[in-house]
């Protein structure tokens, strides 16, 4: 590849922040409010013009569960962001905690409201560009492009909520990525909306709206495989998480360019294929969005000081440093060549280790703490984890809890003589965590 140097050059530097927050998804909002909320002066980038990422921007329809299948188990600020996102939602039943429906609008709306009510600065539509460090193990500075151009921020700590570690690869910090021999991915899935469909019917459409036949007949080729999950998330509009898009690389923007453009066109075709196969629901319906982001399941994951691993999930591990609990199954959408394994129900359930109720297991602050970096903490899907586990921690509901814990972190490592975040007082942040509403049994 051609190479071009940048020319020496002073763009504006703002040092007024003691913690940045990049990436404004579900563990992002958590982080900053958490940071703002326990005295930081604290800034949240995020590269859209929206909180949320996952279930705003991509459409995500559902949460995955809130509950142990006895109890909430995400509590704290996920518990706050939850319960705001479904009150007044008629058709969602008040003790419901799983697999609630998400009305993205809405949730835009409850994410600003969080951030801004502990004094977040928030700064929208901007880009990380570059990741400053002095080769100690410190980042010194970050560089953002926006309508502004490019300027420089510098933190005390920073947070890495990217979604694909970002900050901290760039920074230098070694990690995984995919399967570690083959280096698949999982695939992403380009969420989309319909509107006008039938409420009565698809309420009572036997057996539920699924791809198998639609599939199996091959009348709509552009429609890749069975996975189809559905729900109501407004009056006459139903939100899909379905289908694949293989081979997709978020840290490579030509392969989410491609991958975008063609997820757009199976949106299109899974509407045709629905009207054609489940006319009293989906006849008069219409195609009313799709995801500004996709639904990207895995990149990086960060080498922390401590790694979670499979045997740990089925352990059901607890650590004396555990910052949340989480009950999420084993889900790995498996890389093109493995889709039947997905499709093979049996398979499926061998492979995602369902927990019993009442179960869970700890995620330890050491997973959210990259070595060789001293003032940056991640949480999110890329905290350091094997992959099988990454296809558990990866979901909305871990991800806000992991971002509480992060953020309070960040103000805690504030206080010490001498920043770094693997030597914080762990001890504190739980009682810190507890006092906010986490649950840490």
């Amino acid at each position: 590849m051609n190479t071009h140097t940048l020319p020496s050059r002073q763009i504006p530097l703002d040092d007024s922040f003691d913690v940045i927050v990049i990436g404004g998804g579900p563990s992002g909002c958590t982080a900053a409010a958490a940071a703002a909320r326990d005295g930081a002066r604290t800034l949240l980038i995020e590269r859209t013009c929206s909180l949320g990422g996952m279930g705003t921007s991509a459409l995500v329809p559902a949460w995955c569960p809130f509950s142990d299948k006895e109890k909430m188990v995400y509590r704290g600020l996920a518990e706050r962001v939850f319960l705001a996102s479904k009150a007044g939602a008629h058709h969602i039943p008040e003790k419901q905690l799983d697999w609630v429906p998400i009305d993205p609008e809405k949730l835009k709306r409850v994410y600003d409201d969080l951030v801004t009510s502990f004094g977040v600065t928030v700064l929208f539509d901007t880009l990380l560009a570059s990741v400053e460090t002095d080769g100690a193990g410190n980042v010194t500075a970050i560089v953002v492009a926006n309508k502004a151009g490019l300027n420089a921020y510098r933190a005390k700590v920073y947070i890495d909520t990217t979604g694909d570690a970002d900050l901290t690869a760039w920074a230098g910090a070694e990690f995984h990525k995919g399967d570690d021999d083959s280096g698949d991915l999982q695939p992403a899935t380009h969420c989309f909306v319909l509107a006008n469909v039938d409420e009565y019917a698809y309420r009572f459409a036997p057996a539920g709206i699924n791809l198998n036949r639609i599939v199996a007949e091959g009348k709509h080729p552009l429609i890749p495989d069975t996975h189809c999950c559905n729900n109501t998330i407004g009056p006459g509009c139903v939100g899909f998480n379905a289908g694949h898009v293989w081979q997709v690389d978020n840290t490579d923007p030509f392969s989410v360019s491609k991958a975008v453009i063609h997820g757009r066109k199976i949106a299109a075709a899974m509407r045709d294929a629905f009207a054609e196969y489940y006319p009293a629901v989906f006849g008069n319906a219409f195609l009313v969005m799709t995801g500004s982001l996709l639904g990207v399941r895995e990149t990086r994951r960060i080498v922390g000081d401590y790694e979670l691993t499979l045997d740990d999930y089925l352990a059901r591990k607890s650590f004396d440093d555990e910052i949340c609990r989480n009950s999420y199954f084993i889900d790995v959408h498996h890389a093109k060549a493995e889709a039947h394994k997905r499709t093979d129900s049996a398979d499926f359930e061998k492979r995602s280790f369902r927990y019993n109720p009442g179960e869970s297991h700890g995620i330890p602050y050491r997973c959210l703490t990259p070595k060789g970096l001293r003032n940056v903490l991640v949480a999110g899907r890329s905290i350091s984890c094997d992959r099988p586990v990454q296809g558990s921690v990866r979901v909305m509901p871990v991800c806000l809890a992991m971002g509480e814990a992060a953020g309070a972190a960040a103000a805690q490592a504030l206080k010490a003589p001498s920043i770094d975040v693997h030597a914080i007082d762990v001890t504190a942040l739980r009682k810190r965590l507890r006092e906010a509403g986490a649950y840490l049994p």
